[in-house]
């Protein structure tokens, strides 16, 4: 019960702060460029209470989800009707235009104003994501060894794409569950080129290939009266070797399990100081542990003022290109629905990030609000981007389109949104199905 609650909770919160600064948008704009706005609303449904300044009705409202801006004339294209000149149809086609379009400014601005606020705080991020692709771990039987990958290949080259760290690697695996692709690889000074097949793990069919970088691992936890804690280990020791040997982040677990109840001797770093310690691991059922939790290697990003507000932009901007690519790959089938997320995902994601802590929320907060803003731009009718679609197609043709096209371009909105939503919903729904009842749902 505490868990749907929360989830509840977080959901309420997150979309609530998203839809609130898209409409505050259209509402800034409206006022700027003279338009009436009837009502300002927080929530949606029954009013529950609210204060009238000039013509705008600032209400709260029984559904604490988002809220919703009611302009003069919004929707109304009947020639006849009497046009005031504060009604939003007596403006320009240019004025119109940025009252759409600012919504999803705002959506935009929002994101690049929380990852700037981030950067400039300083946030902790796997040292290896911003590392050259250099292969330093693969898995027996996996789909990387199948295809004759080898530890210290380079990898340069996805689906045609360039690759140049692992965080893009990453995007590019995971986007494609499933799937050949074509690899090239850097080998002995020589580029190679590798057909690998890619699996798809977890409900979200993500890509998976089997390999690695050399990534570093650091703990994270030391449980009271375990192996780790009687031997000197602290949280934050990173990892360096076991028995003079380097081990990386998925070798380290399989080095203490096939060890238990023998001296190891660790290579680690504290502080930027190296040393040596002896740790014994336990044996628990049939396997060695030491009693931690551990993580990749991270390193904390720090920037000044003007710093942070530049690699926001610059983040920001290799996202959306990241929104666009994707629904790209959407429609030549290069990745998979399963991938996409409706409400349930969004709120079960909402509830993880705040359970992490309010960085992790501000920064779920900022992705999603990045993607609401792009999305919202896209020419279906009824999001702003069908109604900009529509200002442009009148600009080019110089006269308002009739009441009679505009209706057909709304009703052809509506059936394409109520399928998106259906769609997402029993997307969600089928991730959280058992594996022999979630291939009943067709896609």
């Amino acid at each position: 019960m505490a868990n749907i609650f929360g989830t509840i909770l977080a959901f309420t919160v997150v979309f609530g702060i998203l839809v609130f600064v898209h409409e505050f948008g259209h509402f800034f704009t409206a006022k700027l460029v003279g338009v009436r706005v009837e009502v300002f609303s927080f929530g949606y449904g029954k009013r529950l209470f609210g204060v009238k300044r000039g013509d705008t009705d600032y209400r709260i409202s029984l559904i604490p989800m988002g809220g919703y801006v009611k302009l003069l004339g919004e929707g109304m294209f009947e020639k006849d009707r009497p046009v005031a000149p504060d009604d939003m149809m007596a403006k320009t086609r240019f004025e119109r235009f940025l009252i759409m379009a600012m919504g999803s400014v705002m959506n935009l601005l929002l994101a690049v104003v929380i990852v700037a606020f981030m950067n400039g705080v300083g946030i902790s991020v796997p040292e290896y994501q911003n590392e050259k692709p250099v292969i330093g771990w693969i898995e027996t039987g996996s789909p990387a060894e199948k295809a004759g990958l080898k530890v210290d290949d380079e990898i340069l080259r996805i689906g045609g794409r360039e690759v140049k760290t692992w965080s893009d690697v990453e995007l590019a695996v995971g986007s494609k569950p499933d799937r050949l692709v074509r690899l090239e690889i850097r080998r002995d000074g020589g580029v190679l080129p590798v057909d690998l097949q890619t699996e798809s793990v977890t409900r979200y069919q993500m890509g998976y290939a089997g390999f690695r970088g050399k990534i570093l691992t650091q703990i994270q936890m030391v449980l009271p009266n375990s192996p780790a804690e009687k031997a000197g280990l602290k949280p934050g020791d990173v990892i360096l070797a076991v028995e003079g040997k380097t081990v990386y982040f998925y070798q380290f677990i399989q080095v203490l399990e096939k060890n238990p109840d023998k001296e190891l001797q660790f290579s680690l770093e504290r502080a930027g100081r190296v040393m040596s310690l002896p740790v014994t691991p336990r044996l628990e059922g049939s396997v060695g542990k030491i009693g931690i939790s551990q993580v990749p290697k991270s390193v904390l990003k720090k920037y000044g003022f003007f710093a942070a507000i530049g690699q926001s932009f610059k983040e920001n901007l290799r996202n959306v290109f990241l929104v666009i690519r994707f629904i790209k790959d959407l429609f030549t089938g290069e990745a998979s629905t399963r991938q996409l997320g409706g409400p349930l995902e969004i709120a079960n994601f909402s509830y993880a990030a705040f359970r992490m802590g309010w960085m992790a929320l501000l920064g779920w907060i900022a992705v999603i609000s990045l993607q609401l803003g792009v999305l919202n731009l896209f020419p279906i009718p009824v999001f702003d981007g069908g109604q900009i679609f529509v200002l442009i197609v009148e600009g080019i043709i110089r006269r308002d389109l009739g009441p009679k096209a505009r209706a057909i371009w709304m009703q052809i909105g509506f059936v394409i949104f109520v399928a998106l939503i259906v769609f997402v919903v029993l997307n969600d729904i089928a991730k959280r199905l058992p594996n022999g009842w979630s291939s009943l749902v067709p896609f």
